[in-house]
């Protein structure tokens, strides 16, 4: 059985890699079944610690038409299917206070979107729940500010923290990921986890919507991973071009067990 102690463990284990994925935003069960049963199969045959990750809610999308999921009801019952069915631990994002008991009592860590880093009373009302709190650093920050994020959760009486870069905008519709940010983390003490896919976004970049460039999130992995990161999180769909979000970054899901593997040499010889 999953349990908080051992995913917490099984996350600070410098021997393996860690990958958190999943589809961005839940568009039906039926996907998420398909995204975990694949990728914990693809992570069980290479020795990867896996966890799954899906939104119930979209709250940031460019246009306020856009498709934003199931919403948190519906959504942490497919979460909590994921979870039962193929047993691994599964990540969802929270946007309120209101919503972190309620996701708490379903998923395994709570992540504090980029854009909500700053928010005390959330990350205060995650780091209360006893759950792995995975904050992403804002896009809008340095590193080295993150480190005060990283206290206010710590100072609310948790220790399970995961710190992730996603790059940092200069404005324009692009994102820029600065590899020293790995290090300059990772001395806060918690274990780093670089998201490849949102760090090759180009937010609005589609108008009505954000674009991306995924032929480049195989290249910045390798990067942080060299540069010392603990995991990757990647955002994959079989069809990312049918995707209800994110679509453009995102790698289809047949592409991934060799993505890993790549990542996989790198690990290995950044760790030796």
């Amino acid at each position: 059985m999953l349990n908080d102690a051992a995913i917490w463990k099984s996350l600070r284990d410098a021997k393996r890699l860690t990958l958190i994925a999943g589809p961005c935003v839940i568009e039906n069960e039926k996907l998420c079944f398909q995204v975990a049963a694949a990728m914990k199969k693809t992570c069980a045959s290479i020795g990867v610690n896996y966890i799954f990750k899906a939104s119930f809610d979209k709250a940031n999308r460019t246009s306020g038409k856009s498709f934003r999921g199931p919403g948190i009801a519906d959504g942490l019952k497919v979460l909590a299917a994921v979870r039962k069915k193929f047993q691994v631990p599964v990540l969802t994002d929270v946007h309120t206070e209101a919503q972190v008991q309620a996701a708490a009592e379903v998923v395994d860590i709570l992540q504090i979107p980029a854009f909500l880093c700053r928010q005390t009373d959330l990350i205060e009302a995650a780091a209360h729940t006893g759950k792995v709190v995975n904050v992403k650093k804002g896009q809008f920050l340095s590193p080295a500010e993150m480190g005060q994020v990283v206290a206010k959760a710590a100072s609310a009486g948790t220790k399970k923290i995961l710190v992730t870069e996603r790059g940092t905008t200069f404005g324009y519709n692009n994102l820029v990921s600065d590899m020293r940010s790995i290090p300059i983390m990772k001395r806060f003490g918690y274990p780093v986890i670089f998201d490849a896919t949102h760090s090759v976004q180009l937010p609005g970049g589609g108008g009505g919507k954000s674009s991306g460039q995924r032929e480049f999130a195989p290249v910045l992995a390798k990067c942080a991973l060299a540069a010392g990161a603990n995991g990757i999180f990647v955002e994959t769909h079989p069809h990312p071009d049918r995707a209800f979000s994110d679509g453009p970054n995102m790698i289809p899901l047949a592409e991934m067990p060799a993505f890993l593997k790549g990542l996989l040499k790198i690990w290995r010889a950044a760790q030796s």
